[in-house]
């Protein structure tokens, strides 16, 4: 029998990680060598997802979207039938997090039952971190979604990141 499929699509600002946690994700890797994303990049993943009704297999079609301003008239076309967003903030920018809000709408404006999570990263980095987890909880229920403090370099909580998307995709 065939995966079920879904689109998920990684959202933030420049820099904030998103491919090196589509990369941590996707290979179990991590490259701290910077490399801006021009467009779009797909990848596939396939995951055995529990659910109440037993486990279900999903193959998770993760777009990692550029963060550039100059790729938003683009954006709406990528995002077009996605059913899952992670949108992603660095926790020692805090201008990062202050964007999620717009990436959110735009979801919701042209995929409206796309379900999201929140992923604040770099959280091996500084300390004490410049985004308040309360903040991140009130944002995170006001979607409703799930928030997790990641690190893409480390690996910590990026796989309950996905697998907690990939949860919501299917129930």
């Amino acid at each position: 029998m065939n995966p079920l499929s879904k689109k998920v699509c990684l959202l933030g600002d420049f820099a904030v990680g998103k491919t090196s946690l589509a990369r941590r994700f996707l290979y179990h890797a991590f490259d701290d060598q910077y490399v801006s994303t021009i467009g779009v990049k797909v990848s596939r993943k396939s995951v055995a997802v529990d659910t109440d009704a037993g486990v279900v297999e999903l193959a998770m079609m993760v777009w990692d979207l550029a963060g550039s301003e100059a790729f938003d008239q683009m954006r709406a076309s990528y995002l077009r039938g996605a059913s899952g967003a992670i949108l992603v903030c660095d926790l020692t920018r805090p201008a990062t997090f202050a964007s999620l809000r717009a990436y959110a709408e735009d979801v919701r404006r042209i995929s409206p039952d796309a379900r999201f999570v929140l992923a604040a990263n770099k959280l091996d980095l500084v300390r004490p971190h410049q985004i308040d987890e309360e903040q991140l909880r009130r944002f995170a229920n006001s979607l409703p979604a799930a928030y997790f403090l990641v690190s893409a370099k480390t690996g910590e909580a990026v796989e309950l990141l996905f697998r907690e998307l990939g949860r919501s995709l299917v129930s």
